[in-house]
Formats: C-alpha cells, structure tokens, sequence
C-alpha cells in the first residue's frame, strides 16, 4: 500500500496541491497501515504536497480533541510529545453541533491546519437526511450557517477560513446558495469523475477566490491506467486534465 501510494504521488502530484488519504482504508490494516499511512503523509510532503486526512471525525468535546490532536501535531505527554499523523486538514463531521467542532478546530489552529466539515456530501443518500427540512430550510444550510460561524475567525490575509466545507460535486445547483452562506469557507469538492461530477459545474465554488475550491478526484485517477501499460503515465494525465479544468474555471485562463 504504501509502494502504490507512493507511485501515484510520484505520477500525479506535479498537478496536485494536496492528497487525501481515506483513513479506512488503512486502518483496516492496523498497526502496518498506520505505518503506510505515515509513510504516505512522509512522501507527499517531501513532494511538497498538502495532506487532507479524510476521516470524517467527530465526536463528543474530550474526544473530538483528542481526534484533532492525533491528526495534526500529536500530544504532549510526561515523556515527551507522542507525534500525531501530521496531516495538514483533516474531515470532520459536525452533526453533533458546535462544542464538538471547536475542539477539532483548535486542534487544528493550534498546528497551523485545516478542517472541512461535512456540509451537503457528494453520495446519493445524502439527501436522506442533509436535505430534510429544518424549520424553513434544509439541513445542509444550517451546517452552512454553523461553518460559517466557526470559521468567522480564523481567517487568512487572503479572506478565506481555515474552516472548510465539504460540498459535493455531484450537487453543483446548491453552490451558489452554500457560496451566500459561507463566503469564506474553501469548499472541498468531492465526487468529480467515477461519481459523476463535473468541475466546469463548479465555478461558484471559486467566486471568492482561485483558491476557494478544491476539487478532489480519487479514483478516475489511480485506477486511470488499470490494466494498461503505462499506469503512471495515465494516472499523470488524468490529474492534469483536472488541474486544467480546474484553474480555467477558477479564472486562471
């Protein structure tokens, strides 16, 4: 795992920003996956890459800090400080509301890192419960709202907040609405290519800034060459066909 990891680093990130590591996908393994896990996030930063920790963490106070701790710098102990994955933003879930976000975000400040929240998510039965009515609206505008508030005062000298949010690409008629709701915020666009989305749907997602849209592709990626011969060479022009399309709706040219 961390072999193949390390390829598609290799491949694609001269048109990437970022990775974004399903944590699952190794903590399946236990104590060897968090191994490659660690390796993984060692070689895209030597990339010079950003890492998205995408494990959708959240929790009651306590134990959403200690979540938010162990993805950034770790903790201190009476040995000294216990190193956490280091991940430059990770993926959090806010349905249990505000108390367990603020400890993830500090967590987050505290290491100079990010947090995108889960606000409308690009799988079919989202709509099951992010779309139900709350009193006048949906369910994804009060997690908006909530965002918003959270991330008010963690802005950067760019205007844009630490605090993202987590906005399916395959749900492109909701962002211009969640744009009014969290200008602020980077949007993390999941969902583009083996999930249907699009990125020229996207561009209100990058209405506030070039930055303010990250678009995240998965598997149209690594699995570009499967059965090829030449894997990397497809997985590379995958990315950057989506690095293209990206920064000309971004307002790049």
């Amino acid at each position: 795992m961390a072999a193949h990891c390390a390829a598609a680093i290799a491949a694609a990130g001269p048109a990437c920003v970022a990775i974004k590591p399903q944590l699952a996908c190794f903590e399946r393994l236990g104590a060897h996956g968090w191994a490659a896990l660690e390796s993984t996030v060692a070689a895209a930063h030597a990339a010079g890459l950003l890492v998205i920790a995408d494990g959708k963490r959240g929790d009651v106070p306590v134990t959403a800090r200690a979540y938010g701790q162990a993805l950034t710098t770790g903790v201190d102990g009476p040995f000294g400080r216990a190193g956490g994955l280091g991940a430059d933003a990770f993926t959090a879930n806010p349905l249990l509301g505000r108390d367990s976000l603020e400890p993830l975000t500090e967590a987050a400040a505290a290491s100079g890192a990010g947090v995108f929240c889960l606000v409308r998510t690009s799988n079919p039965g989202a709509a099951d419960v992010q779309d139900l009515d709350t009193g006048g609206a949906p369910l994804h505008e009060r997690l908006a709202s909530l965002v918003d508030s959270i991330g008010e005062p963690l802005r950067g000298a760019n205007g844009l907040s630490a605090v993202g949010a987590v906005t399916g690409a395959t749900k492109p008629e909701l962002l211009e609405r969640l744009r009014e709701l969290m200008p602020r915020a980077i949007f993390l666009l999941p969902g583009v290519g083996a999930q249907g989305g699009a990125v020229e749907d996207l561009a209100a997602a990058f209405a506030p800034h070039p930055a303010a849209g990250l678009v995240t592709a998965s598997r149209s990626i690594v699995d570009a060459g499967a059965g090829g011969e030449d894997p990397a060479g497809a997985a590379r022009d995958a990315a950057e066909a989506l690095r293209s399309a990206a920064w000309r709706i971004a307002g790049g040219g």
